[in-house]
């Protein structure tokens, strides 16, 4: 099973425990990552909200690489997925735009063509759980973990479409297979607040901080994401998320690789844990 990886910038800055932990996983797993030479950021809804024009052709460029290097792609973030989901569906759908993406590609080299797919390491593991039989070494017998999906993996369904937008079950099935008891709550489908924290600060901080109060409330010990965006806004900013909705929830917020990586008898040193933030030392060796 061999993929193009899009690693996107936080993977390559502000979570590059999430890489380091996405690395040893699939390794471990016999998942074959090549990542996708000189790449760019998908843009991450920003660069969409001032040029659309200009995101999608940044896109179409990383799309063509993959397609170059004749794989599909597998990205381990919510914002690259949806971002590379969405500027495939707009080209596949429309010829004329595709012409006119391919005309400014072709000065540096590439042409899209369709070709390649877009998925998420997520759903390539809960679409194929033989891959975790037998690596299971430490199962995470009695840990309740709230699986967080965010948003963008989920929404809009047209273009994410892999599961049930309103009941996904992706996480859950994981957690699971891990050995874990999933624990559902009242916001695993909620926005993290990520991308409007420069704009609403104060509403971004009172989701932070009810989202995992949601998640303690409902018995869970350790929260899940498969996005590094979610991840650290739940983990980063969770102080300041308490300190707005006066609660002394805390939790450990791990990434979905970690907490695999943890069930593969991988130690918390070697996943890169120790960059949390948040109730770090909870997390179980």
């Amino acid at each position: 099973m061999k993929y193009a990886l899009f690693p996107g910038c936080v993977l390559r800055g502000a979570a590059s425990e999430a890489f380091l932990a996405t690395v040893k996983v699939t390794e471990a797993l016999g998942i074959d990552l090549v990542e996708i030479p000189s790449w760019t950021c998908c843009g991450a809804s920003h660069l969409q909200d001032v040029d659309d024009l200009t995101a999608l052709a940044v896109n179409a460029r990383n799309l063509a690489i993959a397609e170059s290097m004749g794989l599909p792609i597998m990205t381990v973030c919510n914002t690259c997925t949806l971002q590379l989901r969405r500027a495939k569906e707009s080209l596949d759908t429309d010829p004329a735009l595709k012409a006119k993406i391919n005309a400014i590609l072709a000065k540096s080299g590439y042409e899209y063509k369709g070709t390649a797919e877009v998925t998420h390491l997520l759903w390539v593991l809960a679409s194929n759980p033989q891959l975790l039989e037998g690596k299971v070494v430490k199962p995470l017998t009695g840990l309740k973990a709230a699986g967080f999906y965010g948003c963008h993996l989920l929404r809009p369904p047209t273009i994410m479409n892999y599961e049930d937008s309103l009941n996904p079950q992706s996480l859950e099935k994981i957690i699971r297979l891990l050995g874990a008891e999933p624990v559902n709550f009242d916001f695993k489908l909620k926005c993290c607040g990520f991308h409007a924290f420069w704009t609403a600060e104060k509403d971004v901080m009172k989701v932070t901080g009810q989202t995992v109060d949601s998640a303690a409330k409902a018995g869970a010990e350790v929260v899940v994401t498969p996005c590094p965006l979610c991840q650290l806004q739940l983990d980063m900013y969770q102080p300041e998320g308490r300190t707005a909705i006066q609660t002394s929830a805390e939790l450990p917020i791990l990434h979905l690789p970690q907490l695999i990586g943890l069930a593969l008898g991988m130690s918390k040193d070697d996943l890169g844990v120790k960059r949390h933030i948040s109730a770090a030392d909870k997390v179980r060796s």
